[in-house]
């Protein structure tokens, strides 16, 4: 495929299709991970959705294996609703 001297490429009728792009469709342009990446831009907000996901795994994942294997959920359990009391107080 090739980028003519205006900066425009024929998006391949699969790929338009398997992305949701029907003519006059509003496309949103991005550059991640050294790609651009094209969405339509009602899937924008699914692919922000997508990213803000990809962030709250990435800090569960950090979190993995920082937690006391000795406090049981009961122990839990209590240590949540001691730390609820002072807070009324």
């Amino acid at each position: 495929m090739r980028v003519t001297s205006k900066g425009q490429v024929t998006i391949p009728r699969d790929l338009r299709d398997l992305a949701g792009i029907q003519p006059n469709t509003d496309v949103v342009f991005s550059f991640e991970n050294g790609r651009v990446v094209i969405t339509p831009k009602l899937g924008a907000s699914d692919e922000a959705e997508r990213v803000r996901m990809a962030r709250i795994l990435a800090a569960l994942d950090a979190l993995g294996g920082t937690g006391d294997p000795h406090v049981d959920a009961d122990a839990l359990a209590r240590i949540t609703r001691e730390r609820g009391d002072d807070d009324a107080h």
